[in-house]
This record gives C-alpha cells, sequence and structure tokens, in this order.
C-alpha cells in the first residue's frame, strides 16, 4: 500500500484522506474465444443468418468476442433438439439427472477463477463479486437442485411430480451465469429440457457454460443455449414446442410476454424490475445500517432488481443518517473492475449509462439534492459514481422509477404506518428492508409489507433454499426453494 506522510495523522487514520491501496489487478487467464456460435444438440453451430455481433467490456469498451445471432430457424432447431432429448431425459431415474447436476456444480467450482473474470470482463461487476457471490452462488443452486432431482416424491406431500416438457427461459444481463443456473438447475432436476438465451450483452459466460456441459458428459438436446437480441428473444418465448416460458428482465417487457402468451395454455414465471423500500427506524443500529444500505444500492453498480433504492429513514435520525452515508461513500472505491480493491465497477452498457444519466437529471430538474462519491472515474469504459438524492418526493421520478443503477433517494417517515404506506406506494413488488431493534416490529412489517422478500437488519441475502419472486409489476412465480422447483413441474 503506498502512500505519502500525513500533515495530520490522526485526521487521517480517522478520515483516510491521503491513504490509497496500490493496483491489485486480477491475473487469471478468462480464456474468452475471438468469436461463439450456438450451443444446439450438444454442438457449437454456426448461424443461419451468419450473423455476429460485437460483445464489448463495459471496462474499457473494447471488443472482447462475436456472439452469433440465431434467427427463427435456429430457434426451431434448439426446440426440435430439446424436445427430441425429452423423453430419455425425463425417463432417467431422478439419481441419475442428479449426478449431472453435481458433475456441473464441481467444475464451475474448478473452473471458477476462470469464470470470475469472463464474467467481470463482459459484464462490468467488480471481481469480488464475480469470485466471492456470482460464482459460489451458482454452484450453490446446482448442487442443492442435484440433491432435490431423486427426492421430487417428497416436494409436494400427497402428491407427485412430473416434468412440463421443453422450456423456453430469457435471462438478463445484471447476473448472468447466477441466473442462468437460478433457471437450469430446477428444470433439469424436474426432468425438462431447455432453450435457454443469455442477455446479448453478456453472452459469453453462457457460452462457456456450454462448453462446461459437454464436459459434464450432459446428453445432447437437454440444454440449447442460444444467443442473439430482442429478435431472438421473442422467438424463443413465443415457440409452440415451449411447455413453459421463464423470463427475468425489464418489467415493459414482462408484460408483452405476457400479452403473447395469453391464451397459449404456457407456464409462464416473470420476474421483473423493483424498487425496494429500505426502512431505517430510529432504534436501528446505524453502524450496521448504513454498511446495509451501502450493500443494498451499490452491490453490482446497482446492477440489482431488488436493490434498495428507496431508503426510508425515520425523520428523528435521518440527518445523522445521510451524515453518516456520505462519509462512508466518500470511501468506495471506483474504477476498474478486475482490481481487487474495486467497490464499485462499470455500468453494463452506454445505454444503461445513458438512461442513468436522465434520470439523474430528473432528480436535479425536480429540487432533489445531490451528493455523489468523489471518485476519479477511468478515462475509458462506462462509469457512474455512487449518488444519493435527499429531500426527495414521492411523485419524482427517482422515487417512483427503476433506475437500476448506483442511485439513492432518500425520504422521511414518522410513524411506522406511514413508513409501510410509503413502502408500499409503488408499482413494484419484489423486495423490501427493515432495520430495527425490535423483533416485533419485524414481524409486523414482514406481513404489511407488499414483498416478495423482506430482510430483516441485513440485505442482499440469498440462498438457494429461499424462494425469490415479487408482486405487482416485479412478475409472479418463484424461483429457490421448494417454491421455485414446483415452478417446473406438474402436479399428479
Amino acid at each position: 500500500m503506498a502512500s505519502k506522510k500525513p500533515a495530520n495523522p490522526a485526521r487521517e487514520l480517522l478520515f483516510g484522506d491521503l491513504w490509497e491501496f496500490d493496483p491489485a489487478p486480477e491475473s487469471a487467464s478468462p480464456h474468452i474465444a475471438p468469436r461463439y456460435d450456438l450451443f444446439i444438440n450438444g454442438k457449437f453451430t454456426p448461424p443461419r443468418s451468419k450473423k455476429y455481433l460485437a460483445s464489448i467490456s463495459p471496462r474499457d469498451a473494447s471488443k472482447l468476442s462475436e456472439i452469433a445471432i440465431a434467427n427463427a430457424a435456429d430457434v426451431d432447431a434448439a426446440y426440435k433438439a430439446a424436445a427430441a432429448a425429452f423423453p430419455k431425459w425425463s425417463a432417467l431415474p431422478g439419481a441419475e439427472r442428479g449426478k449431472y447436476l453435481f458433475r456441473i456444480a464441481r467444475l464451475l467450482q474448478d473452473r471458477a477463477r476462470e469464470f470470475a473474470v469472463a464474467e467481470t470482463l463482459d459484464g462490468g461487476k467488480p471481481i469480488r463479486e464475480s469470485r466471492d457471490f456470482d460464482l459460489p452462488m451458482a454452484a450453490a443452486h446446482f448442487f442443492h437442485h442435484a440433491g432435490w432431482a431423486d427426492k421430487l416424491a417428497y416436494a409436494a406431500p400427497g402428491r407427485s411430480l412430473a416434468p412440463l416438457g421443453v422450456v423456453g427461459q430469457v435471462i438478463p444481463w445484471n447476473f448472468p451465469l447466477l441466473m442462468l443456473a437460478w433457471k437450469l438447475a430446477p428444470a433439469l432436476a424436474c426432468g425438462n429440457t431447455v432453450v435457454l438465451k443469455p442477455a446479448e450483452t453478456t453472452s459469453i459466460t453462457a457460452m462457456k457454460f456450454a462448453a462446461l456441459l459437454g464436459e459434464a458428459g450432459l446428453p445432447p438436446g437437454v440444454v440449447n443455449i442460444i444467443t442473439g437480441g430482442g429478435d431472438t428473444g421473442h422467438a424463443v418465448v413465443t415457440h409452440p414446442t415451449a411447455a413453459k416460458v421463464a423470463f427475468t428482465g425489464s418489467t415493459a417487457v414482462g408484460k408483452a410476454i405476457q400479452r403473447a402468451l395469453a391464451g397459449t395454455g404456457k407456464r409462464l414465471t416473470l420476474e421483473l424490475g423493483g424498487k425496494a423500500a429500505n426502512i431505517v427506524f430510529e432504534d436501528a443500529p446505524l453502524d450496521q445500517a448504513v454498511e446495509g444500505i451501502v450493500n443494498a444500492i451499490f452491490f453490482n453498480q446497482g446492477h440489482v432488481c431488488c436493490a434498495g433504492s428507496r431508503l426510508l429513514v425515520q425523520e428523528s435520525i435521518a440527518d445523522d443518517v445521510l451524515r453518516k452515508l456520505k462519509l462512508r461513500m466518500r470511501h468506495l472505491r471506483v474504477g476498474d473492475p478486475l482490481d481487487k480493491n474495486t467497490d464499485v465497477g462499470a455500468i453494463n452498457s452506454m445505454a444503461q449509462l445513458e438512461r442513468i444519466r436522465a434520470l439523474v437529471q430528473s432528480g436535479l430538474d425536480e429540487g432533489a439534492e445531490l451528493y455523489q462519491c468523489p471518485a476519479s472515474l477511468p478515462s475509458k469504459g462506462f462509469y457512474f459514481p455512487p449518488t444519493l438524492f435527499s429531500n426527495v418526493t414521492m411523485s419524482q421520478r427517482i422515487a417512483r422509477e427503476e433506475i437500476f443503477g448506483p442511485v439513492l433517494s432518500i425520504l422521511t417517515f414518522r410513524t411506522p404506518d406511514e413508513a409501510v404506506e410509503k413502502a408500499n406506494n409503488t408499482d413494484y413488488g419484489l423486495s423490501a428492508g427493515v432495520w430495527t431493534d425490535k423483533g416485533s416490529r419485524i414481524l409486523k412489517l414482514s406481513s404489511e409489507l407488499r414483498a416478495g422478500v423482506v430482510w430483516a437488519n441485513t440485505y442482499n441475502k440469498f440462498d438457494p433454499t429461499s424462494p425469490f419472486g415479487g408482486y405487482k409489476h416485479s412478475g409472479f412465480g418463484r424461483e429457490g426453494g421448494r417454491q421455485g422447483l414446483l415452478e417446473y413441474a406438474q402436479l399428479v
């Protein structure tokens, strides 16, 4: 760690104004191929369109690879392969299916460092998050569902589970590998086969995962991974072979999918946007709460559907919380996501960066007070400083619209009833947080908050055994836990 001699050592120990960490870049190779074709029936196949799109790294705006663009014929070929593989895969004993999932989980663990670097380069998130959260949690989902595969008879007492058939899945760009695991693992454990489409800006780890399936010995056609843009995704969700569609992404696209599938009889799971309330009461442990607030909104640059983007603070402590938050934000390190010291990495794309900038400008135009982390941003790539707004009102866009970036809106309340009213005054209902020293208050609010997940004195805690999902415009259905498993089976 490099430093210069402090003029005031006591002040430096308190505020860290003069300390600076030397760069600590991750040196592992991500082994990214210059071009990725479609993965259909166990083989990499060039797209019939003969078209490819550039995969751009948010870290420095450089080109990482070329990703195939699948057309309707490619999607149809993937569904035919999945349909052909379904009879044998679904007829396998659960213990045998579980063996494949266990192999996949162990292979992810064996190559975790390589996959973590690829995820960081492709998506922009800090390497610490890819290494310490995304990869371990992705492997954990495969381990968890591998254990379920031979115990499906116990998932619904008095009923038996049967697979649905071929499942179409579309995943987002904020957690590419983890969302893949969330969707693939339960579908395979229940005996379904899959056609999966990753986000067009973050397809690399999905295609690397496709190669890993061959190492695991997974039978051809059980998992097919195709890439492309919106037209490809539309072909996946509307294909007549799909018995179920699972989508994670924006609320607008989710609504379009629901309209397209209306009357088809297809099962549907939607995990969409959020505008979560993180509620801090005057009896909360403030230092712990401040860390939780920072984690809730700045984790993965705020690219989290359940991010605690609305902070509701009891009026009596609002000034203290704001002061502590500003002090904590001064010490956030923003920059190269490959640096192990980085707290906040790169915004996923230029399009998302422009949306964040527009919404922040709307906050200024509507009278909110802005504070930004005094970070020096890299000259190349897509970066935005951690930001908070105080003096926010419920009518402002920054309090109502999902920003999907490192931007926090702070509102105040006086009573618990007012906190609940403001928290529920949103189109979304994915998650919420409660910070208080009273267990009775936690239990009361957890039943009053209209959110699928309520965290108490913590935030962003996930586990494969726990279901995740929302209400209202945040979608429907659950992922994870026994509830998420049942989404991929029919009860007989």
